[in-house]
């Protein structure tokens, strides 16, 4: 499947990304964001990188393609007249600015991703779903709201190479070559921690969880990463749902 790059299609997809988020429940009022990285220009140089990402005061499934905001490394509004998140352009571009592969950006306050980030052990090998995370997930100790530019290169640090980070007491975030992946890994990221919650309410009526044995998870998990082009697909048909509902977004 071809995948674009063009500004007019990641907005497009970056705004749907917003209106499948809210339908799925992950939004949380004006709060939680989304970045895609534009293509750099001719002769230009990763210090220049821009991205989009949303204004500040839009509900999730208000967003439309062209109310995104451009917004530079140095957190100049390069085209928009709004104001962002600004604990959003600090997480946002500490991830731009470090993985040249992380194009997308995803962030979410959801109920199980905030239980699970509380926890100390962190995300478990419970089912099928969590093995695409073994040894994938970076955890990022607590900071405070995240107005701080300085928390950037931590932020980096806790992420390294992995497609998804723990955010302790915050939520979760992940990270991929475009939206469709970005997304997918959100999606059964969180569908995780619901059930790692869930596991977790059962416990007290049969008895203790148990997680699936080191090396099967990571066997599942190489599994896994040979079908990763199937999230292409699967962002198809959540924009034909989209559009069957709402295409207002593509404006």
């Amino acid at each position: 499947m071809t995948m674009t790059n063009d500004e007019p299609s990641l907005r497009r997809d970056l705004a749907a990304a917003y209106r499948l988020a809210a339908l799925f429940g992950w939004d949380d009022t004006l709060y939680t964001h989304f970045s895609v990285r534009l293509p750099r220009a001719a002769n230009a140089s990763p210090e220049d990188d821009r991205f989009l990402i949303n204004p500040f005061g839009m509900m999730f499934d208000e967003v439309r393609a062209s109310d995104l905001l451009v917004v530079d490394l140095q957190g100049r509004v390069v085209s928009g007249s709004a104001d962002y998140n600004v604990a959003g352009f600090t997480i946002h571009s500490a991830v731009h600015m470090a993985r040249e592969d992380a194009h997308c950006v995803l962030h979410t306050h959801t109920l199980p991703g905030m239980a699970v980030a509380a926890c100390e052990q962190g995300l478990l090998q419970l089912n099928q779903i969590s093995t695409e995370f073994y040894q994938r997930v970076g955890v990022h100790a607590y900071e405070g709201v995240a107005f701080d530019l300085d928390e950037r290169t931590r932020i980096q640090q806790s992420l390294g190479n992995n497609i998804a980070l723990l955010l302790r007491h915050h939520g979760l975030l992940s990270v991929g070559a475009t939206v469709a992946d970005a997304f997918a890994i959100m999606f059964y990221l969180n569908r995780a921690c619901e059930i790692q919650m869930a596991a977790a309410q059962m416990a007290s009526v049969a008895g203790p969880v148990t997680e699936i044995p080191a090396h099967l998870s990571q066997h599942a998990c190489e599994q896994l990463q040979s079908v990763e082009h199937e999230r292409q697909i699967l962002w198809q048909a959540w924009l034909r749902r989209l559009d069957r509902i709402d295409p207002s977004y593509r404006d």
